[in-house]
């Protein structure tokens, strides 16, 4: 997809995927982590337009450090 994600709810889409929570927040984060880019193995990677689900729904997260 040039670089550019998209959600694949069929799970169809030939390439390397990454699973996320139907959840905005989780995208957020997702997203300032940088752990889409790490999970699918690319420098720079564009979610303009991206959505997902309904919020609330992230489980919450443990933080170190």
């Amino acid at each position: 997809m040039g670089g550019r994600a998209v959600v694949d709810e069929r799970r169809s889409l030939p390439g390397r995927g990454a699973w996320l929570h139907p959840d905005a927040e989780c995208l957020a984060l997702a997203v300032k982590r940088r752990a889409l880019q790490r999970a699918l193995r690319v420098a720079e990677l564009d979610v303009t337009g991206l959505a997902v689900g309904d919020p609330g729904s992230c489980p919450p997260t443990s933080q170190t450090g």
